[in-house]
């Protein structure tokens, strides 16, 4: 399996431009990447890096070799998952991004029980609010709220129902002037979250046919979405979350549903990959393993929402 191993380490020094960076990546020495390089130069007759001491890149042929290996690296992965599928058992690397929120209070109990199921899976998690880009990054797949902008993306459901609601901790609803009208959001605190420096302060609420738009002051903003929830489940003010995403807090009583007759836009979460012939058996039943977890979520926070 070494010639298959020094393939792989091609494709990742290919990824990165660096011996040294694809070293960390895959657990090895630069050493150990250089050496399994020349390994394959020797192998292939021509050379696939031209190397400087400040870059590295593709050579022509390289280029040429690139493309290839990496088709014939994924057939043969779709290959041995689809054997292991029909056998009982799923095999392979799931290569995952996700929002710092969902990943951390939901993904990685679930990720934990998938590869309990299936002890060959092995998964990597990117906890990430910025979209990873698919096309470069080491990313099989993302999971992200909301329709990709990118219509090459291919998106698949795991929860389309889910919407966003405006919530707070019972300390702060008791503490703080009753909310009984969207206007009266104006006169509290808010917590905001940030993306690329764009500060996502414009909160819309829909009641019915009825929609309303403001501009909250915020007090306490970040650009970690997670850092949002724990500030409202300390008390620090009011927040517009994901419904996933405060599930646990709403099921809990950490947090309750602030103007329960409002909501927030919708947020459907999907999971994205950027080609369709990536979508490999390993990547079908995680998908499915995962709407299953999303829906049974889903229908508890509603339960509590009513309760």
């Amino acid at each position: 399996m070494k010639a298959l191993n020094d393939l792989s380490i091609f494709v990742e020094t290919s990824r990165q431009g660096s011996f040294s960076v694809a070293a960390n990546r895959l657990n090895l020495t630069p050493a150990a990447v250089s050496a399994a390089i020349k390994r394959l130069e020797q192998q292939i007759n021509f050379p696939l890096f031209v190397r400087s001491t400040r870059s590295l890149r593709l050579t022509g042929e390289g280029e040429t070799f690139l493309a290839k290996t990496t088709q014939a690296l994924e057939l043969l992965q779709d290959g041995i998952s689809e054997i292991m599928s029909t056998r009982g058992q799923l095999s392979g690397l799931i290569q995952l991004a996700a929002p710092s929120d969902l990943g951390r209070n939901l993904l990685l109990d679930w990720i934990a029980e998938f590869t309990e199921q299936h002890p060959l899976v092995k998964v990597k998690l990117e906890l990430t609010d910025s979209l990873a880009d698919m096309y470069t990054r080491p990313v099989d797949i993302a999971i992200r709220y909301g329709q990709p902008a990118d219509s090459n993306l291919v998106a698949m459901p795991l929860c389309t129902d889910n919407f966003r609601i405006l919530c707070a901790s019972p300390a702060y609803i008791a503490e703080y002037p009753p909310i009984k009208v969207p206007q009266d959001l104006l006169q509290h605190n808010c917590l905001c979250f940030m993306l690329s420096d764009s500060l996502h302060n414009k909160w819309t609420l829909k009641k019915g046919e009825h929609s309303e738009s403001l501009v909250v002051s915020d007090v306490l903003s970040s650009n970690d979405s997670d850092v949002i929830r724990r500030l409202a489940c300390k008390g620090k003010g009011v927040a517009q979350k994901s419904l996933l995403d405060v599930s646990q807090d709403i099921i809990s009583g950490q947090l309750r549903q602030v103007l329960p007759q409002w909501r927030g836009d919708s947020a459907p979460l999907y999971m994205l990959c950027a080609d369709r012939r990536l979508i490999s058996p390993i990547i079908r039943q995680f998908q499915t393993f995962l709407q299953d977890k999303c829906r049974q979520q889903f229908q508890q926070v509603l339960a509590a929402l009513v309760n």
